[in-house]
């Protein structure tokens, strides 16, 4: 059958996103598994599969896995349709798709919460995690937060991919002032020598994955953190919390630009690629556009983990996992296909050039192709230290389980207003901490069971 892919949507706006679907406690609640051989066959009545995720940060990706699909298509006798959305619009299409009880068979959230909140209305996975787990080993605590369901022990989506967040620096401008961005502390003592020199550093305090994933790495790095390890009870409001948001206020006046209040996720990568910036978080899609932009200036630019905090080193890692949804039109088809899909894994990982870093134990060997050796950089060996990124990265639960409500804390933006509001002298760190722990403590409230 002749194939449909590469499709790309317009903006649309998210706000209201959980409204908009009707969404709420009951929200938690399992539907009963549904469970389907993994076997390519021919599909009743439509033959079709359609499938919406985010438009890649790294193009080539997308071009890759459009044609994957479509020959997967071709094989199967089956009209695939691949569309493209922005990533900021990933919440607000969901919701509109639950409210319409229509749309794509396969639905992929990246960064956004999303698997926990519309468990309801999604199938049970849980036979297709088994078989990936199966051949290729255990998913990792990244993966568990992404999908799995600790209350009742199922899988609500399909774990496909975790984003890591590595600091990414101009060596060349750091060397001249003698210094290296190993800590919080590092980029705080270095922001003004690098202001001096032309070249600021920056984190966003906008609306967006990339503040979402850095400001709760600072909170984690003081030891804070949204919830404690049960995920019943809500820890932000702390004297860890409240340093780390100090430490945000004054990154932001005496270490970065002051674009970054109106920064999207694509405005880092932009950033950096000017030849201006010194200094950011971000995976390493900022570092292969700079290779395509311009490559002597990619040769400047070096990665490193995390910064290291007083308590931990660790990072937001924006996590990307396939639901297909409960009124979805051909939800075998789906699944045949995510199984195919996992069994060439190892084919989207090389097309992402290590931007998509795997969650199943053994489904990428180590050392890890491209990243342990990179034809492409100077030195090969620079981008090795991401394969290290399980260690020093996590997701919105951490560290306890992500559900519903801390899903719907990171959809709702309050770490990054709480970082805002203190950087721009609306509250003060302490009252800022407590404004977010009270909006919290709403939404803990409403998922409670």
């Amino acid at each position: 059958m002749g194939t449909e892919t590469g499709r790309r949507f317009m903006p649309i706006t998210r706000r209201g996103f959980l409204t908009t679907a009707g969404l709420g406690a009951a929200a938690v609640g399992l539907a009963p598994a549904i469970s389907a051989p993994f076997i390519s066959r021919a599909y009743a009545q439509t033959k079709t599969l359609t499938i919406v995720q985010w438009s890649h940060f790294v193009p080539a990706f997308d071009k890759w896995f459009d044609k994957f699909a479509e020959d997967w298509g071709h094989k199967n006798g089956t009209t695939v349709t691949v569309d493209h959305i922005p990533e900021q619009d990933i919440a607000a299409r969901a919701a509109a798709e639950v409210a319409a009880q229509s749309g794509h068979d396969l639905f992929m959230w990246n960064g956004a919460g999303g698997p926990h909140l519309y468990r309801r209305y999604l199938t049970d996975m849980t036979n297709l995690v088994d078989y990936a787990q199966k051949k290729y080993g255990k998913v990792s605590v990244i993966g568990r937060q992404i999908a799995y369901n600790e209350d009742n022990k199922t899988w609500s989506a399909y774990p496909d991919y975790y984003i890591n967040n590595p600091g990414m620096y101009r060596k060349d401008l750091w060397d001249e002032i003698g210094m290296t961005p190993d800590t919080w502390e590092d980029i705080l003592k270095a922001g003004p020598k690098l202001k001096k020199l032309g070249h600021p550093a920056g984190l966003s305090f906008s609306h967006g994955n990339d503040p979402n994933l850095q400001w709760r790495g600072l909170l984690w790095s003081y030891g804070a953190s949204v919830q404690d390890e049960s995920g019943k009870h809500v820890t932000l409001d702390s004297k860890e919390a409240v340093e780390a948001v100090k430490m945000a206020v004054a990154l932001y006046k005496e270490a970065f630009t002051p674009q970054v209040l109106s920064w999207d996720d694509a405005s880092d990568n932009k950033y950096i690629d000017s030849g201006v910036g010194s200094f950011i978080i971000n995976p390493i899609s900022a570092y292969r556009s700079a290779q395509q932009i311009n490559p002597e200036l990619a040769d400047k630019i070096y990665l490193w983990k995390c910064p290291q905090g007083p308590a931990h080193r660790l990072i937001g890692a924006a996590s990307n996992a396939y639901g297909i949804w409960k009124f979805a039109n051909n939800k075998e088809a789906g699944l045949d296909f995510l199984k195919y899909y996992a069994d060439n894994w190892i084919e989207a990982f090389k097309a992402a050039t290590g931007y998509n870093m795997p969650l199943y134990a053994n489904i990428v060997p180590k050392p890890m192709p491209i990243l342990s050796n990179d034809p492409t950089s100077h030195p090969p060996t620079k981008l090795a230290i991401t394969e290290t990124s399980d260690e020093w990265c996590a997701v919105a639960g951490w560290p306890g389980p992500a559900w519903a409500a801390t899903d719907e804390v990171y959809n709702n933006f309050i770490l990054c207003d709480m970082m805002t509001k203190a950087a721009l002298g609306q509250m003060t760190p302490e009252e800022a901490v407590k404004w977010a722990t009270n909006e919290t403590k709403l939404i803990f409230k409403k998922w409670e069971v």
